[in-house]
């Protein structure tokens, strides 16, 4: 289909009854400042592939009743497609920030659950003058009932 859409749009080809249409890369196309204009050559002729294509207006005339031309702001696609670029990037370092905001705080938490700083103040602790001491134990026994 293809190959006979190009010779249908071709202006010679368009006139013969078969044409050789010839399919390469574009990086196998091989110009020179000393060509005529239209006249190219090929830097690997093996990667080169020729398709013979013969008139066939049913073809093209089925192609060409489903064609659909547009012309679209390439600039303004451009912009929004910066715009959507740029929007997705925000989001992803807003999404990192949160992450690393919680992993810190969460870290600062687990930090602090083991830390001794909130169990070692001065208002929690007891010194043995505090306590009443007698000649024997029962003054400190006392206490660790009262501990328990």
């Amino acid at each position: 289909d293809c190959a006979t859409l190009c010779k249908a749009n071709s202006i010679q080809g368009c006139k013969m009854k078969e044409v050789t249409i010839i399919y390469t890369r574009w990086k196998n196309l091989k110009k020179t400042a000393n060509m005529v204009p239209g006249q190219v050559t090929y830097h690997r002729p093996q990667n080169v592939r020729r398709m013979k294509a013969e008139k066939n207006n049913s073809v093209v005339n089925a192609l060409n009743k489903t064609k659909e031309e547009c012309f679209p702001d390439l600039y303004k696609e451009q912009q929004d497609r910066e715009k959507e670029i740029t929007r997705e990037n925000k989001e992803k370092k807003r999404a990192e920030d949160k992450a690393r905001k919680a992993a810190a705080l969460e870290a600062k938490m687990r930090k602090e659950e083991m830390s001794y700083d909130r169990i070692m103040k001065d208002d929690n602790m007891t010194s043995n003058a505090e306590t009443k001491a007698t000649a024997d134990s029962t003054a400190a026994e006392e206490y660790e009932d009262d501990f328990f």
